[in-house]
This record gives C-alpha cells, sequence and structure tokens, in this order.
C-alpha cells in the first residue's frame, strides 16, 4: 500500500497547490479594490504603461490636428510632451483612479453578464495631460479631445470564458489552502509518530515531491493564463495590458516559488536523512 499511498499524496498535492494558490488569489487579491490598487498603482512608473498613455493621447490628439508637412514632427512633439507628464505625481493620482473605476469592471465582468470587457479608461488621465501641457504652453494641446479612450486589459470573450472558473475560485476562498496545510500536518505527523524517524523522511520526501510539481502546476497556470488573456488584446493596448497582468499575478509568481522552495527541501531533507539514517542502521 505504500507506494500506492504516495501517489496518491503526490497527486493530491500536486492539484491542490494550483487550486489553493489562485482561489485564495481570488478571494484576497483581485476581488478586493485595495489589494488590486497596490499591485497595480506601481505601474503609473512601468515604461510600457507610459509609452502606452502617451501614443493614445498623441494618437487621440492628432485626428484633430492637420500641419500639413510638420504633422510628424508635431507628433513626436506631443508624444514627448505627454510621455514627460507620466512621469509626473498627477499621473501617478490619476492612474490610480482610473484603476479604481477598473477594479469595478474586473469584478462586473468576472461576476456579471456575458459580454463585458475589461478596460481602464484613460479619460481623467488625459483630462489631466490636456490641462498641464495647455497650462505649460505645449502647442496644440488645446486640441487634445477629452473622451472615454481605453486599455483594454481582458477581452469580452475571455472574461466569458473565465467567468465559470473564477466562480468556482471564489465560492472556495481559502479552504483549498488551509486544507492542503492541514493535510501536510497531519501526513507528516502520523507517519512520525505510527512509522517513525525513517517512515517521516519517506513521507517528507514524497509531500516535497508533490509541492514541487504543484508549484511547477501552478507556474503553467500562470504562463498559459498570460497568453490566453494577452492573444485577445488590441496590438496597441497589448504592452500595458501585459503590464497589468505581470502585475496582479507577481503574488502568484511568489507563492510558485516559495512552495518550490519548501519542497526541495523537504525533498533534499527526506532523502539525504534516509541515506544517513540507513548507514548509521
Amino acid at each position: 500500500m505504500r507506494p500506492f499511498l504516495s501517489a496518491v499524496l503526490i497527486v493530491l498535492l500536486t492539484l491542490l497547490v494550483p487550486v489553493s494558490a489562485l482561489s485564495a488569489w481570488v478571494d484576497l487579491e483581485l476581488d478586493d479594490t485595495d489589494r488590486y490598487l497596490a499591485a497595480v498603482s506601481p505601474l503609473a512608473s512601468d515604461e510600457d504603461v507610459q509609452e502606452t498613455v502617451a501614443t493614445l493621447v498623441t494618437d487621440e490628439a492628432m485626428k484633430n490636428i492637420d500641419v500639413g508637412p510638420l504633422q510628424e514632427t508635431v507628433e513626436e512633439f506631443l508624444h514627448d510632451a505627454a510621455l514627460s507628464f507620466t512621469a509626473t505625481e498627477t499621473f501617478q493620482r490619476a492612474w490610480d483612479s482610473a484603476n479604481r473605476a477598473a477594479h469595478e469592471d474586473v469584478t462586473a465582468s468576472l461576476h456579471g453578464e456575458e459580454g463585458q470587457a475589461v478596460t481602464i479608461d484613460l479619460a481623467p488621465v488625459i483630462k489631466d495631460v490636456k490641462e498641464e501641457l495647455t497650462s505649460r504652453g505645449v502647442p496644440f494641446a488645446d486640441l487634445i479631445p477629452v473622451q472615454e479612450t481605453s486599455i483594454t486589459v481582458l477581452s469580452a470573450d475571455r472574461a466569458d470564458d473565465l467567468r465559470s472558473s473564477f466562480g468556482w475560485l471564489r465560492l472556495c476562498s481559502v479552504w483549498p489552502a488551509v486544507g492542503t496545510a492541514v493535510l501536510l500536518v497531519l501526513v507528516l505527523g502520523l507517519s512520525l509518530v505510527r512509522g517513525g524517524l525513517r517512515a517521516f523522511l519517506t513521507t517528507a520526501a514524497v509531500a516535497g515531491t508533490g509541492l514541487v510539481l504543484g508549484a511547477v502546476l501552478l507556474w503553467i497556470a500562470v504562463a498559459v493564463g498570460r497568453d490566453r488573456v494577452l492573444d485577445r488584446v488590441p496590438d496597441t493596448d497589448r504592452p500595458g495590458a501585459a503590464a497589468v497582468y505581470d502585475a496582479l499575478t507577481s503574488s502568484l509568481l511568489t507563492t510558485v516559488w516559495t512552495v518550490l522552495a519548501v519542497g526541495a527541501v523537504l525533498v533534499a531533507g527526506g532523502v539525504v536523512g534516509r541515506v544517513v539514517a540507513s548507514r548509521r542502521g
């Protein structure tokens, strides 16, 4: 029965690790406005986000500007001016405000009806850009239109695909993580009490293998999810959307490395301990 029970333990932990991490992530970070903002707020200084915003502002402005042969020169000038604005505290505040509203879209899209994409409306940001550049006397800045201009983070069809999975993860909440911790403690404790040190070391190595495989599976899930989300995002929005996705999933990658390290320690400790115990025995 020992090989069978070892295989069962490995399979359980391999599956429980990603489910535990993802369900806790959805409940504690993705659904929580403050934690969501804490994850995406630093992106105001991300080069890809700044470039995306500056490009969108410039493209909208140039629709209202016609200066003949000087068109490219004016476009480059406006782009540089908009890009310089993204390094200011005003942009940081506008970015935070836009993302607070975007979190409502995230919640509505993954909770509510079909056909709703997740976007970041840059209209408040563009308004601040226009006011700042106009006050600095930047030519043509007054022609920048203040209207809904969004970065698509998650397309409507991808949101529809993910809604059912997110619903189950949300219902699970932190309980799979609690169950995984309890399972580890019980299995290791019982092996030590009923089988002695050698059984404990063997169980530790088996449990560590399950944790390592679970961490790898979680990493694959994050990587595949990234590709699936971004392949439906417009090319112009993709760098900004990728930065948002990476920021939101950074805690999952931290979990990957943490679980991987714990699993590796258990495997190494169990194997080395068994070798030492065998030589002494």
